[in-house]
């Protein structure tokens, strides 16, 4: 069951340009920080949908009860009474909203202020219109949870060595989080909405149904986008890439079998027989490299074993009682010619 939170209705959000989607559930403070972090925008013109995906819906009303009048105007929020999962969520929140660019802000996530400033600037520009939306360079920041506090612990670049987004890289492995994507509405219209029979992986997922469809631009520079991971977190307060770590590698398992069934439906077994056997033939190489590398490593080890002892015997005939019986012996044999 959905109930629907608005202070004034869609009408008074109508016209936004951008559809901001956060999905939260039961981390009021972390959502507490995700409204200060939207409302901080330099780009002002949006509409926040808030799905509460099972959630204390207290929490959620609270928290959005004590923003300023002209922000409450722009939030939507819906309530699941069950939680649906992240991809119907997002749905939900990208149908209840009507802006013209889209963007996924979960609620543990943030921004730099100029974010949407920056990628709809990008977009507007003529000379992208032929791209469905814009990554920008994100920061991953290490966070730990004490007590209401959020701590940040260290931080790095994510996928530091990537210029731009290609559907080449995507295929290997997902090179972008929801908050460091925004992308044109009607792009839903081309490649449908996000697959809610996916637990995880479903932006990775989405993300490849963009990329075989069109460009995707890449703001380089300062990162715009901050992905927040808690690593020993669990329960409400964790990272799904972490605490369902073998549901992500299942499920890409299955996501790559359901488009290699697809593509061969459409085009035959004969191109991928031969990527396979391709494939097949350069394992075999690795595997022959690795078992060279194998025996030269021992062989290796036993020169070294031999060359241990070898110098241990010189270090025990060369040591300082050695070397003094050495004129003992040889006065011996003096006094006994005498």
């Amino acid at each position: 069951m959905i109930t629907l939170s608005q202070r004034n209705g869609p009408a008074m959000n109508a016209g936004a340009r951008v559809t901001i989607v956060t999905r939260t559930k039961n981390r009021p403070i972390f959502l507490a920080r995700a409204l200060d972090d939207i409302f901080a925008q330099t780009f002002q013109d949006f509409e926040l949908v808030i799905v509460n995906d099972g959630g204390n819906p207290a929490d959620v009303d609270h928290l959005t009860a004590q923003r300023a009048d002209d922000e409450r105007k722009r939030i939507t929020t819906l309530h699941h009474s069950a939680s649906v999962g992240m991809e119907a969520a997002s749905n939900a929140g990208i149908k209840a909203g009507s802006g013209e660019f889209i963007v996924i802000h979960d609620d543990d996530d943030f921004w730099a202020p100029n974010f949407l400033e920056s990628t709809v600037a990008y977009l507007d520009e003529p000379a992208h219109g032929g791209e469905s939306g814009v990554m920008v360079r994100t920061e991953i920041v290490i966070e730990e949870l004490k007590g209401d506090r959020i701590e940040p612990i260290r931080r790095e670049i994510f996928w530091a060595d990537m210029q731009q987004i290609t559907l080449a890289d995507m295929l290997k492995i997902n090179r972008a989080v929801p908050i460091s994507f925004l992308y044109r509405r009607e792009l839903h219209d081309a490649v449908g909405y996000y697959n809610e029979d996916l637990p995880v992986v479903g932006d990775w997922e989405f993300h490849l149904r963009v990329l075989s469809h069109s460009r995707v631009g890449f703001l380089d520079g300062e990162p715009l986008a901050f992905w927040s991971q808690r690593p020993e977190s669990q329960g409400h307060d964790g990272n799904s890439i972490f605490a369902k770590a073998a549901e992500h590698a299942r499920y890409d398992a299955l996501v790559r079998d359901q488009h290699l069934r697809e593509g061969v439906a459409q085009g035959g077994l004969g191109g991928m027989l031969y990527l396979t056997r391709v494939l097949a033939e350069q394992e075999e190489l690795i595997r022959d490299q690795q078992r060279r590398l194998d025996e030269t490593g021992a062989k290796l080890d036993h020169v070294l074993e031999r060359l241990d002892a070898l110098n241990q015997t010189v270090i025990s005939r060369t040591s300082v009682g050695e070397f003094l019986k050495k004129p003992l012996l040889l006065a011996k044999k003096l006094g006994g010619r005498s």
